[in-house]
């Protein structure tokens, strides 16, 4: 496989595990430990870990090495600020064009979020976090929005599901704000989906807050 094909996979790889946040912030990318897991040569490592720098999702050390960025208060406020201008726009768009098939996908990441919490993969849990909002994105049938939502890499802000198996009530409250997300799409109440997103977008800011 060429180098490039390597390093996307190991961009991509990289990318879903910080958007999730399986890799915390702060947390170290050594090449050599990466180019081992996912069976590629560090050169690979090394192109994806410039790409991410690049798009401001890892940083620099004072000594060296690259490192997940850590976001301050602010960073928390903007992410949430702009999450709630795309996605609540996504949803009113959603919401005239989903169909039944799109209704039972979103069935299936709900179901899968709360299968992958029920067993213990709270890895599995973050990325289906992830994939209901990216696909809340898709529904939209807005390339323009998707373009943006994708190259702004918004991550999720339940930090707690990455650091830490024990707040249970974040995985309870999680779930039950999807599925009244999904109540809202199936019933096409404009205002019931507005209002819950708003809320699911407060709560995470809080939560991140909270984590020091």
């Amino acid at each position: 496989m060429k180098v490039d094909s390597l390093a996307n996979k190991v961009y991509n790889e990289l990318r879903k595990k910080i958007l999730s946040n399986q890799l915390v912030s702060g947390t170290r990318l050594k090449e050599d430990i990466w180019a081992k897991r996912l069976d590629v040569n560090r050169m690979a490592v090394r192109e994806a870990l410039t790409r991410l720098l690049g798009e401001q999702l890892i940083e620099t050390g004072e000594k060296g090495g690259y490192f997940v960025k850590s976001m301050s208060v602010e960073d928390v406020r903007q992410i949430r600020e702009l999450r709630e201008i795309l996605e609540l726009g996504a949803i009113r768009l959603a919401i005239q064009k989903i169909d039944d098939e799109g209704i039972r996908k979103l069935e299936e990441i709900c179901n899968d979020f709360s299968s992958m919490v029920e067993r213990g993969y709270f890895g599995g849990a973050c990325e289906a976090d992830v994939k209901f909002h990216e696909t809340l994105i898709d529904f939209a049938q807005n390339d323009k929005l998707k373009d943006i939502y994708e190259i702004s890499n918004i991550p999720l802000f339940h930090q707690k599901l990455g650091k830490s198996q024990t707040h249970m009530d974040d995985y309870e409250l999680t779930d039950q704000e999807h599925r009244q997300l999904l109540k809202a799409l199936k019933e096409k109440d404009v205002k019931l989906a507005e209002e819950t997103l708003s809320k699911h977008l407060l709560r995470g800011e809080v939560e991140a807050l909270e984590l020091d």
